[in-house]
Formats: C-alpha cells, structure tokens, sequence
C-alpha cells in the first residue's frame, strides 16, 4: 500500500526534520521545503496528500502567501504551523486556505493526531453524510448547494470555497432550520479531537458568512443562538 506523502515546509532546519522525523515513524513519506517559492514548486510537482505550512518563511512568500497560491491550483489538505495563537491569525490563516492551524511549541503525537484528523477528513468521509441528505442539492431564494458537485452558487455567481467551509455548509444543510450544537458541528466536521475548538468554528462561521451573506453582520442564512450553535435557515422552496 502507498504510503501518504507529506510536504513540510519551514526554513528552520533543526524543525523541518524534527517533523519529519515524527511523521515517517508515524508511517508517512515527507518531502522538505525550505522557502515559500519551492513550496509552491513541490507542491504542484509532487501532489503531496497533506501540507504542514510554517507561516513565517524568507523570501518573497510568506505563509499565507504560499497558501493561497496553491490554493490556486489545488484543494490539497494545508496545516498553518506558526507560534501565533491570536484568533485574528487563525481567521487569517482559514482566509488564506487553510484546513487547519497547529500553534508551535507542539508535541509528537498532537502533530500526529491533526495529521491524522485533517486526511481522514479530506478522505472522503463526509461523502456518506451527503448521500444521506436524500437530495442531489438545495436551492431558495439566492443560494443554490449543489452536494454531487460540491458547488455553491449564489445569486447567479458561483462561490469559491474551501473543502473544509463546504463541509461545514453541506453538514448545516443536512438539517435544515435545526439547532446543531458547537461540540456536534466540531465534531462532524473537524473530528472529535476538535469537539472544544470552538475558535475554528467561529472563524470558519464567519468567513462563510462573508462568501454567502449579503451582509455577513446580519446573517439571513447561518443563524447562530449564543452558547448553543448554529443553525441553516433554508426553506426548501
């Protein structure tokens, strides 16, 4: 059996083979890149199944900028690894394309378990929950979710989003005008390993706000009761 193939990207040495070093016990194939200009190169040479993304690189790229470039191109699972943990940084790393945000220092086996967490999510899993929904898509007033081709459309315009932000909004479409809990939402989407982040859900909440919303601060889609969770208000006209 192949084995998963994971491209890490951090202009420190010492840390990029300390990662690596973790994942290949973890049974992984990595690849290393050491700027921002060689991630994207490997990134679109070699099709790696995961990404772990520093955020502060040298050179001409950033982190976010890398991201966004290979957002580009691919749909390729991107981990943020940086030593911000503001909130505002994360929701600028979701911005950017990212799946998800690991603060550094870290441990092995939390590196492990997001890796873990973020591919099987990319696998596929999410498709069950789709086919489970009865419809091949929902469609009211100015949104159209089409789940068999995993599009969103939006007054006649198509809406670019990311994996993680359509299975966000495939799994609130699932049930329609009902309550779901953070913890149930985090876990459906994320895993259980994420059932108390509830930073990643507001972020990624807001940021589909701003893609579907005609205005995001008065939400006409995505309503949310404070303390309890969110709910997708959409009469199946």
């Amino acid at each position: 059996m192949k084995k998963q193939t994971i491209l890490v990207v951090d202009d420190e040495l010492r840390v990029a083979r300390l990662i690596q070093a973790n994942l290949e016990a973890g049974g992984y194939a990595v690849s290393c890149a050491y700027d921002g200009s060689e991630a994207v190169r490997k990134a679109a040479v070699e099709n790696p199944d995961l990404i772990i993304l520093d955020i502060i690189l040298p050179g001409e790229f950033d982190g976010y900028d890398v991201c966004r470039r290979i957002r580009s191109f691919s749909g390729v699972p991107i981990i943020m690894l940086t030593a911000k943990a503001l909130e505002k940084d994360k929701v600028r790393g979701f911005e950017a394309g990212a799946d998800d945000y690991l603060t550094k220092p870290f441990g092995s086996q939390e590196l492990l378990s997001r890796v873990k967490a973020v591919l099987r999510r990319a696998g596929g899993e999410q498709q069950k929950g789709l086919q489970a929904q009865g419809s091949a898509s929902l469609k009211c007033d100015a949104l159209e979710i089409d789940f068999v081709q995993a599009s969103v459309v939006r007054s006649g315009r198509k809406v670019k989003l990311t994996p993680t932000e359509f299975r966000l909004l495939s799994e609130l479409a699932r049930y329609p005008n009902q309550l779901i809990s953070h913890e149930d939402l985090l876990t459906r989407v994320w895993g259980p390993e994420y059932r108390d982040e509830r930073d990643y859900l507001r972020a990624y909440i807001w940021h589909l706000r701003k893609k579907i919303e005609e205005d995001p601060s008065k939400p006409k889609f995505i309503l949310s009761r404070t303390g309890l969770g969110y709910m997708l208000k959409f009469p199946l006209c």
